[in-house]
């Protein structure tokens, strides 16, 4: 039985579109052990990943004394390393530890000195969506074939979805009946272009008027920001900034109905949750979503088809994502239905 570790302790989004990966190695080699080398921040989603078999945190390991690091890492017992995300000092690790199989991209040039197995692999320019990109790096083991990008959400294994808190059940019960949970997601954390306040406010207005619950997510911090705006809005929306940890806002989107973001992370984990989830995307590489859609049944994305690249140097002036309307965006979840959820526990 082989263990591979899976390195990629980077953000929410680049994470969950590497959890097909975690399940196409099942598929293709049964019984093998993975895990999942991650950061601090990412550890809820993945724990929702029923092919995970263990995690390590990065964060945690590289802050050992060095030699501790190696030991730690030689006592996993791993056989193949994949480097998913490109790190210097974990390519380094994973080399003095003497893991036999070390895979990574040969456009990296600390991966010719620690990695022992180079694949051929630039993002910056191709026309494949991320988990597919990421799934390329398996042919430094010898997997060639790979599911349709249409298949992908399959693989993923988002079932183990903890208990929603009964306060935030509450909140979802008082929809009424026939109408939908519907999360606004303004803010992406400086990870994508983002779609305006005044397009979220128009939509919050319509979507309201149809007798819809509205919550507005996001961090503490980013409700901070859109104080002024979520105050304007109050009649319209409920607001949910700040009030969760990732673990229970992973328990609360994967309870709701559907979510409407750019692309950032809280749109990934709608979508391979099994939810409703609409991006809002510009038009730009390698932003756009041919690279960056959600996957999942249920994942959808609007972009207007326009050769844009004015906000690639000034993000705060982006405009093409803003031909994307509040009436486009509503006329896509009216043709929403409350999803088949993933088997999760009852709220506690």
């Amino acid at each position: 039985m082989k263990t591979i570790l899976i390195s990629r302790p980077d953000a929410i989004g680049d994470v969950v579109l590497t959890l097909p990966m975690c399940g196409w190695l099942k598929h293709v080699l049964p019984g093998c052990r993975i895990i999942f080398l991650g950061s601090t921040y990412t550890a809820p989603v993945v724990a929702c990943c029923e092919h995970v078999d263990s995690f390590i945190n990065a964060d945690t390991l590289l802050a050992l004394p060095y030699q501790e690091q190696v030991n730690f890492l030689k006592a996993q017992s791993v056989d193949i390393i994949l480097h998913v995300l490109p790190h210097k000092a974990i390519a380094r690790l994973a080399y003095k530890a003497r893991i036999p199989l070390r895979v990574g991209t040969r456009n990296r040039w600390f991966h010719w000195r620690t990695c022992n197995k180079l694949v051929a692999l630039s993002r910056k320019n191709s026309d494949l969506h991320e988990s597919q990109l990421n799934l390329q790096l398996l042919q430094g083991i010898g997997i060639n074939h790979f599911p349709a990008f249409a298949e992908m959400h399959r693989y993923t294994g988002f079932t183990r979805v903890a208990p929603l808190p009964a306060w935030a059940q509450e909140l979802l019960n008082q929809k009424q009946p026939g109408k939908l949970n519907i999360i606004l997601h303004p803010k992406s954390r400086g990870s994508a272009r983002e779609w305006s306040l005044q397009h979220y406010g128009a939509l919050a207005r319509l979507l309201h008027g149809q007798g819809h619950q509205v919550f507005v997510t996001g961090t503490a911090k980013e409700g901070d920001l859109i104080r002024d705006w979520l105050q304007e809005h109050s009649e319209f929306v409920l607001d949910m900034t700040g009030r969760f940890e990732l673990a229970e806002f992973i328990s609360f989107t994967s309870a709701a109905d559907g979510i409407v973001a750019a692309s950032t992370g809280s749109l990934h984990l709608v979508a391979v949750a099994g939810g409703n989830a609409l991006g809002i995307y510009v038009p730009m590489r390698p932003l756009h979503p041919g690279r960056w859609a959600p996957i999942g049944e249920h994942a959808d994305f609007l972009v207007k088809p326009i050769d844009c690249n004015a906000c690639r140097k000034a993000p705060a002036t982006c405009s093409c994502i803003n031909e994307v309307s509040p009436d486009m965006a509503l006329g896509r979840i009216l043709n929403w239905r409350p999803p088949a959820k993933q088997d999760i526990e009852k709220p506690v």
